[in-house]
């Protein structure tokens, strides 16, 4: 198994259609591609980011019928690339709203699928109040998926507030650890850093985190805080994405995991 190889976060600011999602968020995959990445990360809801809870019923598609999920499906063929789809907003079948990951190996097969278990209700301060769970319905299970470098813990956004499922994907062998988001401005700015430092730091396993950025409606209420990275087991930031659409991109090596766990032997230094 190979150890090495080049991982790119996409950095996206999804609106409320779901065709011009797709066309910007593939022009920023092929790009990613073009620049040497195997693995590619795009953010949560890529495909839409409907915040009225009607209209995202009124769009959302079941995961058979989503346009989007056919879309990067096709893509991942088209470019050979194995294609982490950040989130997808989709219909489930008792008519609530699922926040699904998907993990897209180059042949266009659906490799793995988490639902976002963390549902973000909250009030962040400047009259911004979420109520995630209104529309979505939460996940039940963690999952870790094989990739041909290693494995891969699946988590979204939110899901970083919770160190506890981190460490049961630890546990169960992620050496990679992915997180798209859709961050507050508000709350990113603050802990967005720390967080995925953090998560990276106590698991001893990269951490991949791919965001949306800026505003997403007319009135500005709804913005992003972006600074997609890519964190190492030490807690190093190796890449971070600027203000703006686009993506980053860093080679990793897989045998640093088991370096820095040797060095630092949470495992065997746990007490229960």
């Amino acid at each position: 198994m190979t150890t090495t190889f080049t991982v790119a976060c996409v950095q996206t600011n999804s609106a409320r259609d779901v065709e011009p999602n797709i066309e910007m968020a593939s022009q920023l995959v092929r790009g990613a591609r073009d620049a040497g990445a195997e693995l590619i990360l795009l953010p949560e809801i890529v495909n839409m980011f409907e915040p009225r809870k009607a209209l995202a019923l009124e769009k959302a598609r079941t995961q058979d019928e989503d346009p989007a999920l056919a879309a990067f499906r096709a893509l991942a063929v088209d470019t050979g690339a194995w294609l982490l789809i950040g989130s997808l907003v989709l219909m489930r079948d008792d008519e609530m709203l699922a926040n699904r990951s998907f993990l897209v190996a180059p042949d266009g097969a659906i490799a793995a699928q988490y639902d976002k278990v963390h549902m973000f209700d909250v009030e962040v301060g400047d009259g911004q109040t979420y109520r995630e769970s209104a529309a979505y319905a939460p996940g039940a299970r963690a999952v870790v998926a094989a990739t041909p470098w290693g494995r891969l813990g699946m988590t979204v956004c939110y899901d970083v507030r919770f160190p506890y499922l981190y460490r049961s994907l630890a546990q169960a062998g992620a050496e990679l650890i992915s997180v798209p988001s859709a961050f507050t401005h508000v709350t990113g700015s603050a802990h967005w850093h720390v967080l995925l430092r953090a998560r990276a730091i106590e698991n001893q396993a990269w951490v991949l985190a791919p965001g949306q950025w800026g505003p997403h409606d007319d009135d500005g209420l709804r913005r992003s805080y972006g600074h997609s990275l890519i964190v190492d087991p030490w807690g190093t930031v190796v890449a971070e994405c600027a203000d703006g659409e686009g993506y980053c991109i860093a080679e990793m090596d897989l045998d640093d995991v088991n370096r820095i766990r040797a060095q630092i032997p949470m495992g065997p230094n746990r007490r229960l």
